[in-house]
């Protein structure tokens, strides 16, 4: 009879059985309804088109996040999976390339590099007895500067042969989606049907109890650690054959994205729990999140904010609701199908949160619609810098005066993400985009695809490589390195020891500023460079480099900075000598620099004029929209701002 009451109270029928399926997983449950409320509130979210760029988007995070899996089950972590990456594609770009190795061989050593990554992190981990969060944190540097070592900090063209990875089957079917579901059925496999998958659970459950049962901890855990760092190889491998270039500074922070992924999708830090899956939904619902506040135009500042929030409500909420399964039901409390009380409310309660922060996000954080019939998009590199801030603003007010929608996306220096970006744009059926590439190599494939669709395109600031543009709006940053060399010979009069303070490394400002300064240079031969070293375009990252190399430099007399911000830090570095004894030059005529220029503590400044940038871009655009003609190249001059000429800029 017990029996029979049982096989009664099963639900029967597909969507009693659906509905269960979604009630006891809580990350499927919120990515439901995550693409519910998108489609409710955009009508280009559910579009094939698009469909399918969320999952191109969600693969370098998912194959990573896959390969953290077997980490956080067995009780660790891995933060270098993101520099692996990096490093990984690299060595195969570079070895293909300027080594001349047929491509499988380079290959073979792209993912060899990754395994050994890992091999070094388990045996550290098992042997050196690190914990895993130092281990794996000292990989990340080890690989990110490696990585630059071997491309010299500038990105590496990628092989014809593996460039297939970024494209499509049929011109339809993505083959980053391809890959990304073959990596999640291995992950599957290894975790569900094989000796080191249970191992996995075993060490991740109790490890003590584990190496008593007879498992080689120390051995699994070199093999965990190598299955991440070759599954974070062939992620890196598909995001450079998407970005068509190995980029040393790609899959910068994507390690936080994997983890989250992983753990949204149910597993626990404390290992033990976690399986493919969840993972794999896991990196859906960020790559969802990320396309949905894309197409409703929500700020990029406030994107970080509700990305963060509903990681931590889902994870949060999830936790409850396993709690609540987890507790005894009190007599006679039970229900039909076996579920218990407080199970359903919390399920219940992950959903609507989930749908209350879109929807926030979409009514209070999203720029009231200007109802003009022309939108157009723009995709800074970064706003966390002062130039790019008034490029943007500029961009805005030539918008509202022409009566156009703008939209801002913020790439935050990430070439992937901006290649999201501009699809997104692509998905939305813009009347025309500005890109400002965060690497001129990257952006091509992107850009072509937004060509292919009929959508102009207007380059801002920085060229774009392997596609073309309707128009390029910048300043020359080559003539302006000479002009920065021939400004600061001035100021030492020809003559002493400077050190010169570079940009991001792999960016197209940072070669072609620092390649007109070394042109420049070369008229002046009194003049010697006693160091150069990046200092990513941070004020405190020119502050600290600044302060280093006065310590082996301490006669310098001149600095040049390839940008306000490290400029800046260089002032700040020198104290009482900056304009006094040492003559600091720098790029981009930014308000805090022209305020210093003022003050006397910047010599000068070559003043790019970042809001006509912007303007020209937008009003380029809105022609191009139009139907009409423009200039293949509109050139906005370069300025040196010195104590003479400052007050004639705003």
């Amino acid at each position: 009879m017990a029996a029979d009451t049982l096989k009664g109270d099963r639900p029967s029928g597909a969507a009693p059985v659906l509905r269960r399926v979604l009630l006891d997983n809580g990350a499927l449950s919120a990515l439901v309804v995550l693409v519910v409320a998108l489609s409710l509130l955009s009508g280009d979210f559910l579009t094939t088109q698009n469909l399918l760029n969320v999952g191109v988007q969600a693969a370098v995070t998912a194959i990573l996040a896959f390969g953290v899996t077997f980490v956080i089950v067995s009780a660790g972590i891995d933060l270098s999976v993101g520099s692996v990456a990096a490093l990984s594609a690299t060595v195969l770009a570079w070895t293909a390339t300027s080594q001349g190795l047929p491509v499988p061989l380079a290959v073979v050593l792209a993912v060899g590099t990754g395994i050994a990554c890992g091999l070094v992190n388990g045996a550290l981990i098992a042997f050196g007895k690190l914990p895993p969060f130092i281990a794996t944190l000292a990989m990340l540097s080890i690989g990110r500067g490696l990585a630059l070592v071997v491309s010299q900090g500038s990105p590496i063209a990628f092989p014809d042969a593996v460039s297939g990875l970024g494209d499509t089957l049929g011109g339809r079917l993505p083959v980053p989606v391809i890959v990304m579901v073959a990596v999640g059925v291995v992950t599957a496999v290894v975790l569900a049907r094989t000796y080191i998958g249970r191992a996995m659970y075993a060490i991740g459950g109790n490890e003590e109890a584990a190496r008593l049962s007879g498992i080689r901890v120390k051995r699994q855990k070199l093999v965990i650690y190598a299955l991440s760092g070759a599954f974070a190889a062939v992620a890196g491998i598909v995001l450079a054959a998407r970005l068509s270039s190995a980029q040393p500074q790609a899959a910068y922070g994507y390690e936080l994205d994997a983890i989250a992924a992983v753990v949204i999708g149910g597993a626990s830090l404390s290992g033990g729990v976690g399986k493919a899956s969840g993972t794999f939904v896991g990196a859906l619902i960020l790559a969802v999140l990320r396309n949905g506040l894309n197409l409703l135009s929500v700020s990029a500042f406030w994107q970080q904010v509700v990305i963060g929030a509903v990681i931590a409500l889902a994870v949060l909420l999830d936790t409850l609701r396993r709690r609540a399964g987890a507790s005894p039901a009190p007599s006679g409390a039970s229900k039909p199908g076996g579920g218990l009380p407080g199970r359903r409310p919390v399920k219940i309660a992950t959903g609507a949160a989930a749908v209350a922060a879109v929807a926030l996000a979409a009514v209070f954080l999203r720029p009231g619609s200007s109802g003009a019939e022309t939108k157009v998009g723009l995709s800074v590199s970064t706003l966390n810098n002062p130039f790019f801030v008034q490029l943007k603003a500029g961009a805005q007010a030539e918008a509202k005066a022409s009566g156009v929608e703008l939209t801002v996306t913020d790439a935050q220096n990430d070439a992937s993400q901006q290649a999201n970006q501009i699809q997104n744009f692509t998905s939305q059926g813009v009347k025309a985009m500005i890109v400002n590439p965060v690497d001129s190599d990257a952006a091509g494939p992107s850009v072509k695809a937004a060509g292919q669709a009929d959508i102009p395109v207007v380059a801002a600031d920085r060229g774009v490589d392997e596609a073309s543009v309707d128009t390029l709006v910048a300043s020359d940053n080559v003539a302006g390195g000479r002009l920065a060399a021939k400004t600061l010979a001035e100021q030492v009069n020809g003559k002493g020891t400077i050190l010169v303070l570079q940009g991001t490394a792999g960016t197209s400002a940072s070669r072609e500023r620092g390649q007109g300064f070394r042109e420049g240079l070369k008229a002046y031969p009194g003049i010697k460079v006693a160091a150069r070293q990046p200092a990513d375009f941070d004020r405190a990252k020119g502050l600290d480099v600044t302060t280093n190399l006065l310590q082996a430099h301490p006669d310098v007399n001149g600095v040049f900075a390839e940008n306000d911000e490290m400029g800046l830090g260089a002032v700040k570095a020198l104290g009482a000598k900056a304009g006094t004894s040492v003559k600091v030059v720098a790029f981009d005529g930014t308000p805090d620099g022209l305020k210093a220029v003022r003050d006397g503590s910047l010599a000068a400044t070559v003043a790019q004029q970042p809001k006509e940038v912007g303007r020209l871009a937008v009003r380029n655009a809105v022609r191009l929209a139009k139907g009409e003609k423009v200039g293949e190249t509109v050139k906005v001059p370069v300025k040196v701002v010195t104590a003479k000429n400052v007050a004639d800029f705003s």
